[in-house]
């Protein structure tokens, strides 16, 4: 881990596919957005995409904007107002952005996602497509989280993690999480001026979690924790991801041309196949499957099929297909994938070696009850 005394690695961008995220608290002013920052970050999209960037905004904003057209002075708390002001404000988001990418020639459009959009297979693939078309027309995509519609149930919790996501849909090269503060430091700054910048660390490094705190700005809904947890996720796909100042001059043109500024978090995954991609990021499970020692032993060696004379339990309600937990005696997750029987046939299943599971069923659609092609390890602190 690197500090403000040693940065030999530098922070430079290597490759030509950005996701640029912008957080609440920069893109928000008391009369609204904060459209000074608008038109520099778009001046420096516009050079960017034109030096051949591939670059996909993910913008908070939406429900400020609304507030403030509405002339709400207090965040709602009511669900029902929240959609509400961010279908208002989506309004001005989107027609700043494009305002001001137009007069450098530039299109802009929309995507407004929810969890079942990245969940689902279909519908993953399709808004994997729709933005590699889009990036492939010069066009810059500007993605937020579709609140008008979303609940508990079918949210992604926060730009920050939108942001990580998005750069696993595109196989990004560089999240870029532009916030109010420089970088992660090593104290609370504002608690102790004598706090340090880190530079540059692992994505993976546990440490990281303990030096990061939440958000103490009232229209920002994560905290330098969601950027830790961000970064780990795009990590996955083997992106790294630099936390920095959006209030620095030319920021992403200077992180363009090499320099170091903020925080680099490094990934030191490789690269997951799609499909094992996509089942890394989903959020959201729909039950467990608890296995035995010996089931455990087989993994940790290395992800194999699971059998079903390996599971010792099934929780929830789930159908053939759905993503289920893989999970240890104790609870921990060590794998999640997609499961060949309904819970209930699962629970039938438990402890069954595989040629007994006509005898159990009277019918066998897999061997398996999770195959191997369909399974990927995950590490249950980051979800």
């Amino acid at each position: 881990m690197q500090t403000t005394g040693s940065d030999d690695a530098g922070n430079s961008p290597t490759k030509k596919r950005w996701v640029v995220k912008i957080g609440s608290a920069l893109i928000t002013a008391d009369n609204g957005l904060h459209l000074d920052n608008i038109h520099q970050w778009s001046r420096q999209f516009a050079a960017l995409m034109n030096d051949g960037v591939e670059l996909v905004l993910v913008s908070s904003g939406s429900i400020a904007e609304g507030m403030h057209r509405l002339k709400w002075f207090e965040r709602p708390t009511a669900v029902h107002e929240l959609q509400a002001a961010a279908a208002v404000g989506q309004m001005g988001l989107v027609r700043a952005y494009e305002s001001e990418l137009q007069a450098h020639g530039l299109n802009t459009a929309q995507i407004l996602l929810t969890h079942d959009d990245l969940s689902n297979r279909q519908r993953y693939l399709n808004a994997k497509t729709t933005l590699a078309t889009l990036l492939k027309l010069h066009v810059l995509p500007v993605i937020n989280e579709n609140d008008t519609v979303t609940t508990d149930e079918i949210k992604v919790g926060d730009n920050d993690n939108l942001a990580a996501l998005v750069a696993n849909l595109i196989s990004a090269d560089q999240l870029i999480i532009l916030t109010d503060q420089n970088g992660l430091y090593d104290q609370d700054p504002v608690k102790n001026p004598t706090a340090t910048l880190i530079k540059q660390a692992d994505a993976g490094d546990p440490k990281l979690f303990e030096m990061a705190g939440p958000s103490n700005n009232r229209l920002a809904t994560g905290g330098m924790q969601t950027k830790i947890l961000a970064a780990v996720r795009a990590a996955r796909s083997g992106t790294d991801t630099v936390i920095a100042s959006g209030r620095e001059p030319d920021v992403l043109l200077r992180l363009h041309s090499g320099e170091a500024i903020g925080t680099k978090l490094t990934a030191t995954h490789k690269k997951l196949v799609a499909h094992k991609m996509w089942l890394a990021n989903q959020l959201k499970v729909t039950g467990s499957l608890q296995i035995d020692s010996g089931a455990l032993e087989k993994m940790r060696d290395g992800v194999c099929s699971l059998l079903p004379v390996g599971v010792t339990g099934v929780e929830g309600q789930f159908r053939r297909g759905e993503l289920v937990s893989i999970c240890s005696a104790e609870g921990d997750e060590i794998a999640r994938g997609l499961v060949n029987y309904s819970a209930t046939e699962a629970t039938l299943l438990a402890g069954c070696k595989s040629d007994k599971i006509l005898e159990r069923l009277g019918y066998v659609n897999e061997p398996e009850l999770v195959n191997r092609d369909n399974m990927v390890a995950v590490n249950a602190r980051h979800h």
